[in-house]
């Protein structure tokens, strides 16, 4: 369970960094005029993605990280939606499309598997651990000197 601490090193995470920055690729000399609106919501909606799964696992505690999980799911539905709106408006090709469709739908599969993982494992969290360091304080450090 220790690898899960650092979101850097997950390959849900990573795989949504790498879709951030595949969709940019695609979406970056596409026609702000009539499609800028959506064009920004869709980089929103995936950099939510990654930054759940970040902000979740930085809370130490599996609960909380299951809830970032689950909103991180989320948007991989908003931006499946939000793809769809695009190659309707002829923003994105089809082929695009399921590119990206096929990727968030792997991701969202790694996200439903780690939320049961972690609603599985008997550790709650690294907030509930007692702590690894024994502190040594005296007294004058919570009072002032009368």
């Amino acid at each position: 369970m220790a690898g899960y601490q650092n979101f850097r090193n997950m390959k849900v995470w990573k795989q949504s960094r790498k879709l951030n920055q595949e969709l940019f690729e695609i979406l970056k000399d596409k026609e702000d005029r009539n499609f800028g609106f959506l064009k920004n919501h869709m980089f929103k909606t995936a950099g939510s993605i990654m930054d759940n799964i970040a902000e979740g696992s930085e809370r130490s505690g599996n609960k909380e990280f299951i809830h970032f999980l689950s909103i991180s799911k989320g948007s991989v539905g908003e931006l499946i939606s939000q793809l769809y709106r695009a190659m309707d408006a002829g923003l994105i090709s089809e082929s695009e499309f399921k590119e990206c469709e096929e990727k968030l739908v792997d991701i969202s599969k790694q996200l439903m598997n780690f939320m049961k993982y972690l609603k599985q494992s008997d550790r709650k969290g690294a907030k509930f651990e007692e702590p690894q360091v024994e502190y040594q304080l005296k007294e004058s450090t919570f009072y002032d000197a009368e």
